[in-house]
């Protein structure tokens, strides 16, 4: 009987694999050949480990030259070259052992090019990874709702006889009653924003952020409750459901379930009937703590879901899978005309109703919400990013097709003893690869470090870390390879398809089509270069004029106070005129810079018809208008010399006497109005002023006293430089007039100019990224000027010899260099000024693109550049020409 062999054989599955993947005419060689290394490893270093490298061996062999049928004759010895110039039929372990020895000498020989292209391409890579972290955050914005692509956010459009409104809110009936009549609708939440006094103990906090939501918040919105009952947790009136940052902020390490919070000024008593998770950022639902609607809809305001006309809430609708929004949105008209149709006519005001898919409202909705964001600047950025990655791989390719000379021997040496150009090819793009992925090693130390500055900078909390981004760590790592695959192949080719003959016998001088392929990537890098730094600039300009512009109104040294309505707010009011350093104040229910409501307003126009419109609103007192020093340039301001200032008396501005058709604000002074169910006469005219941000234009705006319900801001003038002294004597008198309330207070200036700060984080991100890709540029040029400075060594030292200065040399080294710079910046000015006009249409009110932003533009790219060339030129036109003439 035959005993089983125990001699110790290849795994089975790899010598199919093997038999699969080899031409048959190589096959038998190249089985022989790895059986016979097979047994010997076996034998050195044991069986388990011979059958890896086995594998390895063959997964080597993956060559397409090892799989055509008539790739080469057979072969009779494995040291036998070939006719045609054919190789080993595949790489082993020594030969690319030997590859990666030669590619380190390489990288280590040459140090100061090795570190250029490592920097550039390191750099360049952080800075992509960095933008793709924040271009992914925009634009999976509600990305986590499981069900977000059948939730839409209802919308209104309301036409009146003078202008069409478009809203990001709808009114409060809406929703409920398209839940009930229209089987398409699976369900719906409302959601309202509202500031909240919030009280728990002696802790009291005026939350800004508290939310009115529907029970089926956490049905439609996949938002994680950690604690309590998903249906039910914001059923019942007065229910509060907390995120874990308030959790721990009232009630520390305590279960917070069934624990009380007071709500509002009256203190009514609310029970936590659960706990979310913290939301997560790129979310346009957020909140510090979220309250039943039926609390605001039964207590706070009741009755007022059965309004039609009351716009407030943020609707979004949940539609049953298969549903065409298209064709529900057909019916919306009729169901609008069922129930609200009288009230449409008789106010002439016709409403619309539209659907907005929900991950389309952050970025592409042009209608108010609470937090929106810009596709433009997502676009720009992109770009951004991959120009950078572009300049760091032109100057990979510039700096190795320059170095092509030093290397022209050894390609001519290894021709000429058999090596084939595919195989050279190879050789060289492996240690492009290399050279890549050790700057993808350095890339993710620097973009560890980078992740919390870039997070502060945006102002948003885009990553936690690099390890909670691995996939965009494995996408940066296939991008090394294939930009180190991409980037080294036009170098691979130039160099592997040298002639062996030209090359050794010392009459090769490089190529003339390289040389100009050089000029020309360095012409581009400097186009995208010199168009970041004049959108730089005109980016700086705009935002500089936004906040420099004259508003119309003082906003210095006025502190704003959040307070109570009525003769809480009177008292204190009195209270402080009289400290030292406060010079007036004033209660208005709005400020410029914030939030106003809008109201149903029929006045006077010019034909004689009361004209019909949805106005802006402030309702103030007889001191807002001589303290924001407002210029009245018709009639007259409120006074208390006159008693129906306080229930009959409109004040406007002059874009609502145009909107009228008045020639003049004199005409408009005398018109009736009614407005909220107060009828009267315009007193006054004021001069247009920006009440809003300089995106918008001045809209038609409408001043009338306050009641003694609403105006709870109270503005201070402060005089004097004894600010803090002030301050300090104001909260004093808070405290004992508002004990149970905090002093929540802000600067008017400070306030106003948070309207842009999202252009400044644009800005500042935009300027920080221009600033990199300039650096790679510069890096690249240094290279460049480098090589250049060196290859000229001899002919330097000759023309000092000949009396030369120093001048003339950095002269004749830079001239070549910035005539590419100046081309450069003629080819980026027209295309940096049309993509600027177009970001610049977004504003309202915009800074001319002036001729000095192209004559600065110019001076910076040309002494950058001067300045980087010099570093070298300088050096070298310094150095004893006799050092210069035995260099070589």
């Amino acid at each position: 009987m035959n005993k089983k062999s125990t001699t110790p054989q290849p795994p089975r599955w790899a010598q199919t694999l093997l038999e699969r993947i080899t031409a048959a005419h190589l096959r038998e060689e190249i089985q022989g050949d790895l059986d016979e290394l097979f047994h010997k490893r076996a034998l050195r270093y044991g069986y388990s480990r011979a059958r890896w490298l086995y594998l390895i061996d063959i997964l080597l062999l993956l060559h397409p030259r090892l799989w055509r049928p008539k790739a080469v004759p057979a072969f009779k010895s494995r040291y036998n070259t070939y006719p045609d110039d054919s190789q080993p039929a595949f790489l082993s372990l020594t030969m690319l052992r030997s590859y990666l020895k030669i590619a380190f000498r390489n990288l280590w020989k040459h140090k100061s090019f090795s570190f250029i292209n490592v920097m550039g391409l390191s750099v360049g890579m952080s800075a992509c990874f960095l933008i793709a972290l924040y271009v992914h955050f925009e634009l999976t914005y509600d990305a986590f709702h499981k069900k977000a692509d059948r939730i839409y956010r209802l919308a209104t459009d309301i036409k009146t006889t003078s202008e069409t409104i478009h809203y990001g809110i709808s009114s409060w009936a809406f929703a409920p009653n398209l839940k009930k009549e229209f089987p398409e609708v699976e369900n719906f939440v409302r959601v309202s924003v509202k500031e909240r006094l919030v009280r728990k103990g002696d802790l009291k906090f005026q939350e800004n952020k508290t939310v009115f939501a529907d029970s089926s918040l956490f049905s439609v919105f996949d938002f994680k409750l950690l604690k309590g009952d998903l249906q039910t947790a914001l059923k019942e009136p007065m229910s509060v459901v907390v995120p874990e940052k308030t959790a721990r902020k009232y009630f520390g390490n305590a279960d917070p379930i069934g624990q009380t919070l007071l709500l509002g000024d009256e203190g009514v008593p609310a029970k936590v009937t659960g706990v979310m998770q913290d939301i997560p950022e790129n979310s346009q639902i957020k909140g510090d703590l979220f309250v039943s609607m039926v609390s605001y809809t039964q207590h706070f305001n009741k009755g007022i879901d059965e309004d039609w006309g009351s716009f407030g809430t943020y609707s979004y609708l949940l539609l049953k899978p298969g549903v065409n929004p298209d064709a529900l949105a057909q019916k919306f008209p009729s169901f609008l005309e069922n129930h609200a149709g009288k009230m449409m006519r008789e106010q002439q005001m016709f409403l619309t109703m539209v659907m907005e898919p929900l991950r389309n409202v952050y970025l592409y909705s042009t209608r108010p919400g609470e937090e929106s964001g810009s596709m433009t600047n997502v676009s720009i950025f992109s770009a951004i990013g991959l120009f950078i990655l572009l300049i760091a791989c032109i100057n990979f390719i510039n700096l190795t097709t320059a170095r092509s000379v030093d290397r022209a021997k050894e390609v001519g040496i290894r021709k000429a003893i058999g090596a084939a150009k595919w195989l050279l090819a190879q050789q060289f793009i492996g240690e492009s690869v290399l050279i890549c992925l050790i700057a993808f090693g350095c890339s993710l130390v620097l973009s560890t470090v980078s992740i919390p500055w870039f997070n502060t900078l945006s102002g948003k909390m885009i990553s936690p870390g690099i390890l909670n981004n691995l996939p965009f760590v494995g996408g940066l790592f296939v991008a090394s390879l294939i930009i180190g695959c991409l980037a080294g192949a036009y170098p691979a080719l130039m160099l592997s398809s040298f002639e062996p003959v030209i090359v050794l016998k010392g009459r090769f001088r490089g190529n003339a089509s390289s040389v100009l392929v050089r000029k020309g990537l360095v012409t581009a890098q400097f186009v995208i270069s010199t168009a970041l730094i004049i959108s730089t600039i005109v980016i700086y300009t705009q935002v500089d004029f936004m906040r420099s512009r004259d508003l119309g109104f003082s906003k210095d040294q006025m502190l704003v106070i959040k307070t109570q309505t009525g003769s809480k707010r009177d008292a204190f009011s009195a209270a402080i005129r009289g400290l030292n350093g406060v010079k007036s104040t004033a209660a208005s229910s709005s400020i410029p810079g914030g939030w106003n409501p809008q109201a149903h307003t029929m006045i006077e126009n010019k034909n004689g018809d009361m004209q019909i419109g949805n106005l802006d609103v402030y309702r103030v007192d007889f001191d807002f208008i001589p303290q924001f020093d407002l210029k009245i340039v018709a009639g007259r301001a409120f006074s208390a010399n006159f008693r129906s200032d306080s229930t009959q008396a409109l004040i406007i501005n002059e874009a609502m006497t145009k909107a009228l058709g008045y020639s003049t604000p004199q005409e408009a002074i005398g018109k009736k109005f009614d407005q909220w169910d107060r009828k009267g006469t315009i007193i006054g005219v004021l001069k247009d002023f920006h009440y809003k941000s300089l995106q918008e234009t001045i809209k038609p705006l409408t001043f009338r006293a306050i009641d003694w319900w609403n105006g709870d801001l109270l503005s201070v003038k402060m005089a004097g430089r004894q600010v803090k002294e002030t301050l300090v004597a104001i909260e004093t008198q808070w405290k004992q007039k508002n004990p149970d309330r905090p002093f929540d207070y802000y600067f008017m200036d400070e306030f106003f100019d948070r309207q842009y700060r999202s252009d400044e984080r644009f800005q500042t991100l935009f300027l920080n990224f221009a600033i990199l890709a300039i650096f790679i540029s510069c890096l690249g040029l240094l290279g460049l000027a480098s090589y250049a400075t060196v290859q000229r060594t001899k002919e330097i030292g000759v023309r000092k010899v000949l009396g030369a200065s120093t001048g003339s040399i950095v002269g004749l080294l830079s001239k070549d260099f910035l005539k590419l710079v100046l081309l450069a910046f003629l080819i980026a000015s027209p295309i940096a000024w049309y993509g600027m006009h177009r970001w610049l249409q977004n504003f309202a009110y915009q800074a001319d693109i002036q001729w000095w932003v192209f004559v600065l533009a110019a001076t910076l790219s040309i002494t950058v550049a001067f300045v980087t060339i010099s570093f070298q030129s300088i050096r070298a036109a310094l150095m004893n020409p006799v050092t210069s003439l035995r260099s070589e």
